[in-house]
C-alpha cells in the first residue's frame, strides 16, 4: 500500500500558478510598452498623439496602465487552460474512459480482480491509480478474520475515498485561480474604464474648447479596457466551467467504479 499512496503523491504534483502569473505580468508589460507602444503604430510616431487608423496595437495601448495588468490575466487563463488540458488528459489515463469503466465493471461483474487491474495497468492515470489502491486492498481484506463482509466493503471503500483524496488535488489544481480570475478580469476591465472616463470628463471640463486629444484619449481607454476585461473574465468562466465539468466527470466514474468494487466482494462472499 505505500508503493501505491506515493504513486500518488507524486501525481499530485504540478504547475505553480505564482510562478505562471510572474511570466505573464513579464510578457504583458514587454507586449505593451515595446509592441503597442512603437512610435510605428501612431500619427506621426507619436505614442502620445493617436493611434494610426485600424492599428490595433496603438489602440490597445492607449488603454492605459491597466491594460498590462488584464492582459496578465488573460494570458494567465490561456496558460493554466492549456495546462489543466493536459493534467485532465493524464488524469483520464490513455483509452477512452467511459469504455475503460465500463470494461472494469465486466471485469468485476465476473469477479476477475486480475484483470481488472491489468486494465487499470494498460489505462494509466488517476482514476487508475485510484482503482488499483481499491484493487490491492480488496486483496487484502480477504486475508482479515474477525470482520464481516460489509465491514470489509467498507474498508475496499475508505480505501478509495482516501486514494481520490490525494489525486482530487492534482485534477482541480489552479482551478480556484481560474475562477478568481473570472471576477478580477471583469473588475480591472471596470477600474480601467472608470480612469478612461475619469479623463474625458477632465478633458470636457476645460474651458473654452474641450482638449480633442485628451477626450479621445480618455475614451479609448474607457473602451479598451472594457473590452479586454470582459474578454478575460469570459474567458475564464468558460475556463473553469469546461474543466470543473471534467473533474467531476472524472470524480463520478471513480465512484461508479468503486461502488462496483464493494458490490463484487459482497456478492463474491454472500453467504
Amino acid at each position: 500500500m505505500k508503493t501505491n499512496k506515493k504513486k500518488v503523491e507524486k501525481a499530485s504534483q504540478g504547475v505553480s500558478a505564482g510562478l505562471v502569473i510572474l511570466c505573464c505580468f513579464i510578457i504583458a508589460v514587454a507586449f505593451f510598452f515595446i509592441i503597442c507602444g512603437d512610435p510605428a503604430n501612431f500619427v506621426d510616431g507619436n505614442p502620445k498623439g493617436h493611434p494610426l487608423t485600424g492599428n490595433i496595437f496603438g489602440t490597445l495601448f492607449k488603454g492605459g496602465i491597466i491594460i498590462p495588468l488584464v492582459l496578465t490575466l488573460l494570458l494567465t487563463v490561456i496558460t493554466l487552460s492549456f495546462e489543466r488540458f493536459f493534467a485532465m488528459s493524464r488524469a483520464k489515463g490513455k483509452g477512452n474512459l467511459v469504455q475503460f469503466v465500463f470494461n472494469v465493471k465486466k471485469k468485476l461483474d465476473v469477479n476477475d480482480i486480475k484483470g481488472a487491474h491489468e486494465l487499470c495497468n494498460a489505462q494509466k492515470g488517476a482514476v487508475a491509480n485510484i482503482l488499483n489502491a481499491g484493487l490491492i486492498r480488496y486483496e487484502d481484506v480477504e486475508k482479515i478474520e474477525g470482520l464481516n463482509n460489509d465491514e470489509k466493503a467498507a474498508i475496499i471503500q475508505k480505501e478509495i475515498e482516501e486514494a481520490t483524496a490525494l489525486e482530487l488535488p492534482s485534477m482541480e489544481q489552479n482551478l480556484p485561480i481560474i475562477a478568481t480570475i473570472s471576477t478580477l478580469g471583469t473588475l480591472f476591465g471596470l477600474l480601467g474604464t472608470v480612469l478612461g472616463m475619469i479623463r474625458s470628463f477632465a478633458a470636457l471640463s476645460v474651458e473654452g474648447a474641450p482638449d480633442a486629444l485628451a477626450l479621445s484619449t480618455g475614451i479609448s481607454e474607457a473602451l479598451m479596457n472594457t473590452a479586454c476585461g470582459i474578454g478575460t473574465g469570459a474567458l475564464a468562466i468558460i475556463s473553469y466551467n469546461v474543466f470543473a465539468q471534467k473533474v467531476q466527470s472524472i470524480t463520478n466514474a471513480v465512484d461508479e467504479i468503486g461502488f462496483a468494487i464493494g458490490q463484487t466482494y459482497t456478492k463474491k462472499h454472500l453467504g
